[in-house]
């Protein structure tokens, strides 16, 4: 029995490439949240402010796992891990966390409405493409 990995898609190197530069956007997005001080803070729009004040803690820690996995399994599938598909699982799950309470423990709904839940989809179809290829890929 052997144990060899399936053929290399030709757009392999494009796909995993894509998703670390994605996931490295995130990772910024992340510092940016956790690093606002009080000058950006009272700069926001008041719904944006209050979206950010009502923030517990657990959904920005969801944040970090949500992107920190998703930038260890982006890393894995450049290199073909076995542990690519379930570092990508874990950020979906981290991701489904982060939105859901996002929209249950904050004024989200208010301030966004229907329109801000269309980045957050977007987000976790992109997850979900990412961990279906690197499960046939690893």
């Amino acid at each position: 029995m052997t144990d060899a990995l399936a053929p290399r898609p030709k757009m392999h190197g494009l796909i995993a490439g894509a998703a670390v530069a994605w996931n490295l956007m995130g990772l910024l997005m992340f510092v940016l949240q956790v690093s606002i001080g009080p000058e950006q803070l009272a700069a926001m729009a008041p719904a944006d402010r209050a979206v950010y004040e009502a923030t517990p803690g657990w959904l920005t820690a969801a944040f970090g796992l949500a992107v920190g996995a998703g930038l260890a399994g982006s890393v894995g599938l450049l290199g073909r891990r076995r542990w690519a598909p379930t570092a990508f699982a874990l950020s979906l799950v981290a991701l489904l966390v982060q939105f859901i309470g996002a929209y249950g423990a904050t004024p989200a709904w208010e301030a966004y409405g229907f329109a801000g839940t269309l980045l957050p989809a977007m987000l976790v179809a992109i997850t979900v493409l990412l961990l279906r290829y690197a499960r046939r890929v690893s």
